[in-house]
């Protein structure tokens, strides 16, 4: 997931994909708990992920509010 794509998403959008990569992190911790992930760098780019999305989030929510 780049920035690029994601500052082109509505906010409602966002939040979405937010939730989804939520859903996923959890999923690849548990799997890593119990044995079952193969590739731990999964964890890695879902936890970036996350951040990239909360930051588009934050520059959507003070632009709104700079207005």
């Amino acid at each position: 997931m780049k920035s690029s794509d994601l500052s082109k998403l509505s906010a409602d959008e966002l939040q979405a994909a937010l939730l989804e990569q939520r859903e996923r992190q959890f999923k690849l911790r548990m799997q890593k708990a119990t044995g079952q992930l193969n590739g731990d760098h999964e964890v890695k780019q879902a936890r970036r992920n996350i951040a990239r999305i909360k930051t588009v989030l934050s520059s959507i929510k003070n632009e709104k509010a700079g207005n």
